[in-house]
């Protein structure tokens, strides 16, 4: 795993991230994200959202480099577990094809808004996301860095 610190607006490369996160949103679906708060800075609000946001890299095996707060609580798995793990073990075994036919169809349209699948926490415990949005992920020269998924709909499965 790697060893990187808890967002806060004193890190700049999660600030930046985010932005590149929230970029890549409103450039291919049109539309922003989340309406900015006054009140707080960009990073903690994203941090802090009601909904879960995840991204992870470009690699072959995918790393997660970013995940909220409500995305740790959701797959009960705490900052320094989360950041570096393989994306793939975010779903069980049997649902990883399904899951990497997923990836493929957006690194290919560039972002799907309608994705339903079911995830893993680190108890074992099962839950449905339903309606999430997975995006393409771009840096500030439209380079591709990764992907990015949002969504706050789901229920625990039995």
């Amino acid at each position: 795993m790697l060893d990187l610190p808890v967002p806060s607006r004193e890190n700049d490369f999660y600030e930046t991230h985010i932005q590149l996160l929230l970029h890549s949103y409103r450039r291919l679906l049109g539309k922003p994200l989340l309406e900015r708060s006054a009140s707080l800075s960009l990073g903690r609000q994203v941090y802090q959202a009601n909904f879960a946001l995840l991204s992870h890299n470009s690699a072959a095996d995918p790393l997660f480099n970013y995940a909220n707060q409500t995305a740790q609580n959701l797959f009960e798995l705490p900052w320094p577990e989360f950041i570096g793990m393989p994306s793939r073990f975010s779903a069980e075994p049997v649902n990883r094809e399904e899951r990497e036919r997923l990836l493929h169809q957006v690194a290919s349209q560039g972002y799907i808004d309608n994705y339903a699948g079911v995830r893993i926490a680190k108890s074992g415990k099962r839950f449905l996301i339903e309606r999430a949005v997975v995006w393409n992920v771009y840096d500030s020269v439209q380079r591709y860095v990764g992907q990015a998924a949002c969504f706050s709909d789901w229920r625990l499965l039995p």
